[in-house]
């Protein structure tokens, strides 16, 4: 089942494709699709434009200020990228992050309280 689209996807309507891509329509595509042999280390293969000199936008800042607003344009860059849950979402995540740390907390306290008691005993406490 695909999401809907938020805000920050890359491709508006790109769901709908990757659910017919999901259901088996595009069964030609997939033969021609290269296979993977086996495992293995990436290695990124070097090409001509690694070579090249940077352009002017990626240029290193050298002053105080140009390293300053390079750090926020990298941040609100890597902002952008993010997929911000939905509420509903957020609600969810919210009320297990709650139950997981009730239910843990319990536990450590049962634990303590126990070996308290059994401590207490084996050295001849009330």
């Amino acid at each position: 089942m695909a999401e809907k689209d938020r805000p920050g996807d890359d491709v508006p309507g790109d769901d709908e494709l990757l659910a017919d891509a999901a259901d088996g329509d595009d069964a030609d595509e997939a033969a021609d699709a290269p296979v993977s042999r086996g495992g293995g280390t990436a290695v990124a293969e070097r090409t001509k434009d690694d070579d090249t000199p940077k352009t002017k936008k990626e240029r290193k800042r050298t002053g105080v200020f140009g390293r300053i607003g390079g750090f926020f344009r990298e941040v609100i860059s890597e902002l952008r990228k993010v997929i911000w849950p939905t509420r509903k979402e957020l609600l969810t995540y919210t009320g297990v992050v709650i139950a997981f740390v009730t239910v843990m907390t319990a536990i450590v306290a049962v634990l303590d309280y126990g070996f308290g008691k059994g401590i207490l005993y084996a050295l001849g406490g009330k």
